[in-house]
């Protein structure tokens, strides 16, 4: 991407009653800001004070901001000189370690209907949500970064939380193939579910892109592409929603962030 001569200012965030969605919209401005070309190599990012004075944050909010966008490879540190960007390879990258962290991809990607939500009959769904009978809803859209698709993907939820969907404004003003929309559907489902969404088993493996797969994502048919299924469960560890997601190879950089181990034996006591 070239380089813009102009650096425009990162816009003012509102305190508001959560700090994690104000570090994760600092991040998110500083992650398009570095996409668009504004810090080429060898150019300072703003400073943690400068920030703090541009957008009215804390400075703890805005250090969570420079410590997400550290973790997921975008910008490194040197002491005395300041904050860089990692020269990119043009790839949409974000790390991931939590629920929140998957939900807060609306803050810098869009998502564009492919199929509107509607009722669907299949018994391995169906089974995978453990469903009573064999329809569900479901609905399939892509995931695009700066008008870009990077993602196919397709939802799948149980009928009660299906139909609770469709009532809400955000999917009112989806029902075309080709609308697109800020927000995420697993935040949906968090919002119009009975129960709250509490953890998500994953797996991962590549696969070959089918026709169809292919012509979504703007990619050769056979290429391998990676499949990411997620099932998202309650508390109790019952289903609440199955993503099916395809990543384009050349335009997705998947990173897990890893907590740090767990010591069972907590802190010493015998002192104690």
């Amino acid at each position: 991407m070239e380089a813009r001569a102009a650096r425009a200012p990162l816009r003012a965030v509102p305190e508001g009653p959560s700090e994690g969605s104000a570090y994760r919209q600092v991040a998110s401005d500083l992650r398009q800001a570095i996409a668009a070309g504004r810090y080429p190599a060898g150019q300072r990012l703003p400073t943690e004070a400068e920030l703090v004075a541009s957008t009215g944050l804390g400075r703890q909010t805005v250090r969570r901001a420079f410590q997400e966008l550290v973790t997921e490879g975008v910008i490194y540190r040197v002491r005395g000189r300041g904050t860089f960007a990692v020269p990119g390879d043009g790839k949409y990258l974000r790390s991931f370690g939590s629920i929140d962290d998957l939900m807060a991809l609306s803050l810098d990607t869009e998502l564009q209907v492919v199929e509107p939500l509607h009722v669907l009959a299949s018994v391995e769904v169906a089974g995978q949500l453990r469903v009573t009978d064999d329809t569900i809803m479901t609905t399939s859209f892509l995931r695009l970064h700066d008008g870009i698709p990077f993602c196919y993907t397709r939802v799948h939820v149980p009928l009660e939380i299906g139909r609770r969907l469709r009532e809400l404004p955000e999917l009112t003003g989806l029902a075309e193939p080709g609308s697109r929309a800020r927000f995420t559907m697993i935040s949906l489902v968090d919002r119009v579910s009975d129960r709250r969404i509490d953890s998500a088993v994953q797996n991962a493996t590549a696969v070959s892109a089918t026709a169809d797969i292919a012509h979504r994502l703007g990619c050769p048919p056979g290429l391998p592409v990676l499949r990411i299924d997620r099932l998202y469960r309650d508390r109790e560890l019952a289903p609440l929603e199955l993503a099916i997601n395809h990543f384009h190879p050349d335009r997705y950089s998947y990173r897990l962030q890893l907590r740090g181990r767990v010591d069972p034996a907590g802190p010493d006591r015998s002192a104690l």
